[in-house]
């Protein structure tokens, strides 16, 4: 009977371990979370910069636990926004407009990056110009994507069309970084894609220029990446001011200093796909793109019309989908 005392003893300290183990698991998942979208592709630079400067960081706090989720297309970004496991991030306007008519609870609230999508064509498979797409394959990153819907701009200029509206231009969905392989095993004829994978199809997979950023669909107007959000993240301002102001911070990084922000990508860009890209190829991409935070809405809206027309959505309908007040608060 003499040992109860102990006993008790040491069954109280078991269970004030527990306690405290618990307690200190609650305290940790009352740091909120907040995660980042955004592709491997020079177009993403803002993000790709605000990221390795620590900028979202520093205007989170603290307080503020930052996860990042990298896709290859905008279909699979906005499927994890659909699913709450991207809160906001950079992704082409395209997809963001098809899930938008569908469900009316996603904004576009800056932009990121104008041009920066050029269309490629396959020497080895005798493309020397647009007209020589009748009949052939062309790469998109994903059917629905940005870059589908600058394609089918161009197409409609020849009175071409897609084998899936009844034409002869058969589109091939394939992640960008993967287009200089399907160019040397002669799987695609062309591709419309964005940069730098636009630079290296040039230069590594012996392409032909077709159309450059400018004469790409809207040319410098073409509205290549966004910021994108849902209704649900936009309920927490504060959160959403901290991205913008740090996404805005890199934009003004980049303009200031081209030479420091290429670098930048073409680290990071290689650690996540190992695809190792030269300054020179980086440099030369570079010059095909524009950083701003603002939005052509009259772009966006075309891009819509596009993409009803194309079936991909039942309605051009997109009123409400921009928003740029937040944006123009940090300016």
């Amino acid at each position: 009977m003499k040992f109860k005392p102990l006993r008790y003893l040491i069954v109280f300290a078991l269970l004030l371990g527990v306690l405290t183990a618990c307690g200190t698991k609650e305290a940790a998942s009352d740091k909120k979370e907040v995660t980042i979208g955004y592709f491997p592709n020079l177009t993403h630079i803002a993000t790709i910069v605000g990221l390795e400067k620590n900028y979202f960081e520093e205007a989170f706090g603290e307080d503020i636990e930052i996860k990042t989720k990298t896709v290859s297309n905008g279909g699979l970004f906005m499927e994890a926004m659909a699913t709450n496991s991207i809160d906001i991030g950079t992704v082409g306007p395209g997809p963001v407009i098809n899930y938008y008519v569908k469900d009316p609870k996603y904004r576009i609230i800056s932009g990121a990056v104008n041009g920066g999508a050029v269309l490629v064509g396959n020497k080895q498979n005798g493309i020397e110009k647009l007209e020589d797409l009748d009949g052939k394959r062309v790469a998109i990153p994903v059917i629905g994507s940005t870059q589908d819907v600058m394609l089918r701009k161009e197409l409609q200029k020849l009175n071409l069309k897609p084998t899936t509206n009844g034409g002869t231009v058969e589109l091939f969905a394939a992640a960008p970084a993967d287009t200089a392989t399907l160019f040397t095993q002669k799987s695609v004829d062309a591709a419309a894609t964005q940069e730098p994978w636009g630079y290296v199809l040039q230069n590594q997979a012996d392409g032909k220029l077709l159309l450059d950023w400018e004469d790409f669909a809207w040319g410098k107007e073409s509205t290549n990446t966004v910021v994108a959000t849902s209704e649900t993240f936009l309920k927490q301002e504060e959160l959403v001011n901290a991205y913008v102001e740090a996404h805005s911070k890199a934009i003004e990084f980049i303009k200031e200093n081209p030479e420091e922000a290429q670098a930048l990508v073409i680290q990071h860009i290689q650690s996540l796909t190992s695809k190792e890209l030269s300054k020179e190829e980086v440099k030369a991409a570079f010059s095909r793109i524009e950083v701003t935070t603002d939005v052509n809405e009259q772009v966006i809206q075309e891009m819509a019309d596009i993409s009803a027309s194309a079936e991909y959505i039942p309605s051009n309908d997109i009123k409400g989908l921009v928003d740029l007040n937040y944006v123009n608060k940090n300016q």
